[in-house]
């Protein structure tokens, strides 16, 4: 299917629409944080916008039972491990066995992408390499879920939680389609000084996500490393000295580095950057309201999601 008036595809509206979702989102919540909490909608909108820490909301009873533990986010990072690993072992056959992808595959990307199945195609070396660091991605974010994070007993909605199974599937899936539809590096002798650029861009924000993440465990361990609390303190350290959530804007970060690898010249990927970038910000947003609301001494000049700017 293609969206003829604007040259689009079915996965650009996808994610277009998703990132006018979130930048909606963040707006409403700006106006209802200033009205009256007690309102039905209110309660119900930020309930589904809500997770972990930030979920600190008078619900009815019924609200609750929606909820699922907030620890369960290792779940989204296991199905991109595989899902994405899969992807990457398919894609790897075409280049160097010639095994063309599974028919059912291909049926979803044709319709996704709008581009039909090309008799022959050689995946571009740029998409291989995107594959790699979003399987390396979803590897580091697993392990430091299962071993470094330290969850307490906060929730999600059920909601949110379909909803980060189904976008790591979405985003495998994505990647191929601007394979299908742009145009990449194809051999190693072409990558260009974007591409490096984003794989520098790459490892960087990794370490200052992971380093964040490990700031974040080490708030509720003692010296021993032993946990003391699952209260919530106040960030301090690192890049927490300039935005309540570095990982958040380390995120955004790691997307941008991809758009990169792939060239700098993919609509569909900036449109799934541009999504990452409101749903950050509003998840940024909201931590940096609580540690505001909660902490008297919380720095008045710290930003919540991008230092300098927002």
């Amino acid at each position: 299917m293609s969206w003829s008036f604007l040259n689009w595809s079915l996965v650009d509206v996808l994610w277009f629409s998703l990132a006018l979702a979130f930048l909606l989102a963040y707006c409403i919540h700006k106006i209802s944080a200033k009205n009256n909490e007690s309102m039905d909608f209110f309660v119900l909108f930020q309930d589904l916008i809500r997770y972990g820490k930030t979920k600190n909301l008078k619900r009815a009873n019924w609200l609750r039972l929606f909820d699922v533990p907030k620890r369960w986010f290792w779940h989204f990072y296991i199905v991109s491990f595989c899902w994405n690993g899969f992807l990457l072992f398919v894609n790897l056959n075409l280049i160097y066995h010639r095994q063309s992808y599974p028919s059912w595959l291909i049926a979803i990307l044709d319709e996704l992408s709008g581009v039909p199945s090309p008799d022959s195609q050689v995946p571009q070396l740029s998409t291989a390499l995107v594959q790699l660091l979003v399987w390396l991605h979803s590897l580091r974010r697993l392990l430091e879920c299962l071993f470094v994070s330290i969850f307490s007993d906060g929730v999600m909605h059920v909601v949110q939680y379909l909803f980060g199974l189904g976008y790591y599937i979405t985003l495998g899936l994505t990647v191929l389609c601007v394979d299908r539809i742009g145009k990449g590096t194809t051999s190693i002798s072409k990558v260009d000084w974007l591409q490096v650029t984003g794989f520098v861009l790459f490892i960087c924000a990794s370490l200052l996500q992971h380093q964040s993440i490990v700031l974040l465990a080490g708030l509720r361990t003692g010296k021993s490393g032993a946990v003391e609390t699952f209260a919530h303190r106040m960030p301090k350290g690192g890049c927490f000295q300039l935005v309540s959530c570095p990982h958040y804007f380390a995120e955004l970060l790691i997307y941008v580095s991809l758009g990169f690898v792939f060239g700098g010249v993919s609509l569909t990927w900036w449109l799934v950057v541009l999504y990452v970038f409101f749903n950050q910000a509003l998840a940024g947003q909201l931590s940096h309201e609580l540690y505001v609301s909660k902490y008297q001494s919380y720095p008045k000049d710290r930003k919540a999601f991008i230092p300098f700017v927002l």
